[in-house]
């Protein structure tokens, strides 16, 4: 990246204006992160956080918010509710025709298939805001150990209030993250989630710094550092698919004749896999804690899973990434569908024969290219735990590896962003 073209974006009104822009809705962002939501006694609750400082839970459930769904603030639910929303729809779509039907209607369907989105987004925020109001009107069940009262006025129309309060809030978040990919620098949604994973950045390396010495902070800076070369490489790597379309008459027009590629990525699947399976694995453990049980079965999901570091709790965690991998690639790319598009405008792979040839050859390339690509998400997921582990410092890194992998990835996509829009306006860009 050049000093200098970074200049020159800044320089260019109207590319500055979608930059400051996208900035100053991530800035409201983290600010409403902040804010309390009315009937919350913050005192009580930062008294709370002190408690669970360092709980394995505790951190994946606040990791997706920036610390705001400890704090109990008005953007305490984040942008998860729309990932949920917009996850459920997607696995949706191969079950239900009608979604199958809209999502081929083009721009049209599609938009559609956004407004489902958000309905299921703001049922999901009245329901996940009520289920963690609920948990708080009880002292020591939202916080396990401490017994505060979070909630002083437990009258039905405070609940409500507050219920409505982060609902609204996530709506607002929604809005945001639509904002910023129309009229900002694009993507949007993503660009909220790494604001609020890079958000507890400073934080986990100050207290790296305080806790461990200067050593070991050097250390933990390297394996980031490499972790993140690692994602790089392989967020860059794709296998290109040649298709050659063929010359056809319209009226008195030529079309085709031109030669393109078909980009598959070695990770198809992104960071998906390893959400589902972190989220999985961390439901027994939330369970127990939040039962209470002490149960034979309890105790050795608290001995393997609470800690996130066990020989059991990671072996099934990459077999979980490995299996997501597979299939959400399976739900996300359509080789058949590929391959009747590619029929109908005349295009076809070099060497082999359009429709079901294709498809299939689309198949076999594709799983293997998944091979691969699920062993990378699963040694990105479980290399930054044996290496925080081993420098002590794991309790500071809970959810590393996925955090690095979706800060890059985030990062990589918003560079390609700007770079696009300032190749159009004959700038050199960040790259060369």
């Amino acid at each position: 990246m050049h000093i200098s073209a970074f200049g020159a974006a800044l320089r260019t009104p109207d590319l500055r204006r979608k930059i400051l822009f996208s900035l100053g809705l991530l800035a409201i962002f983290r600010l409403g992160s902040v804010v309390p939501t009315p009937g919350v006694d913050y005192s009580a609750v930062q008294r709370c956080i002190d408690v669970v400082q360092g709980n394995s839970v505790y951190a994946l459930i606040n990791l997706f918010s920036g610390g705001a769904l400890l704090q109990l603030s008005i953007f305490a639910l984040g942008i998860m509710p729309y990932i949920t929303a917009s996850i459920i729809l997607q696995l949706m779509t191969v079950v239900i025709p009608r979604l199958e039907t809209l999502k081929q209607e083009g721009q049209a369907g599609q938009a559609k298939i956004t407004q489902y989105t958000r309905y299921l987004t703001i049922a999901l925020a009245i329901l996940q805001s009520t289920a963690i109001l609920s948990l708080a009107r009880s002292p020591g069940s939202l916080f396990s150990g401490c017994n505060e009262q979070i909630i002083p006025n437990q009258g039905i129309w405070v609940i409500l209030v507050m219920v409505l309060a982060m609902t609204a809030g996530t709506a607002v978040i929604m809005w945001f993250g639509e904002l910023i990919t129309e009229r900002g620098i694009g993507n949007g949604m993503s660009l909220l989630i790494f604001t609020s994973i890079i958000a507890t950045v400073p934080a986990q390396f100050a207290s790296v710094w305080g806790s461990k010495g200067a050593l070991t902070f050097v250390f933990t800076i390297a394996v980031g550092v490499a972790v993140m070369a690692l994602v790089v490489f392989v967020e860059q790597a794709q296998r290109r698919i040649p298709v050659q379309y063929a010359k056809r008459m319209v009226g008195r027009r030529m079309y085709g004749g031109t030669s393109t590629y078909i980009p598959l990525k070695v990770n198809m699947a992104g960071v998906i896999p390893v959400i589902f399976a972190s989220s999985m694995l961390f439901i027994p453990t939330l369970f127990v804690q939040l039962t209470g049980s002490t149960a034979g079965w309890a105790m050795w999901v608290q001995q393997n899973f609470g800690a996130g570091t066990g020989s059991v709790y990671l072996l099934t965690y990459f077999a979980l990434i490995v299996f997501f991998c597979y299939f959400y690639v399976s739900i996300t790319f359509n080789p058949v569908e590929v391959a009747d598009d590619m029929k109908r405008y005349g295009g076809f792979i070099p060497g082999i024969r359009a429709g079901r040839p294709t498809a299939d050859y689309l198949d076999y390339v594709l799983t293997r290219l998944t091979a691969p690509g699920s062993m990378y998400l699963g040694l990105i997921a479980v290399i930054p735990v044996f290496a925080f582990g081993f420098l002590g410092v794991s309790s500071h890194f809970i959810f590393g590896g996925t955090s690095l992998l979706i800060m890059v990835g985030v990062g990589l996509d918003t560079v390609k962003q700007i770079e696009a829009q300032l190749q159009q306006r004959n700038y050199e860009g960040f790259l060369r």
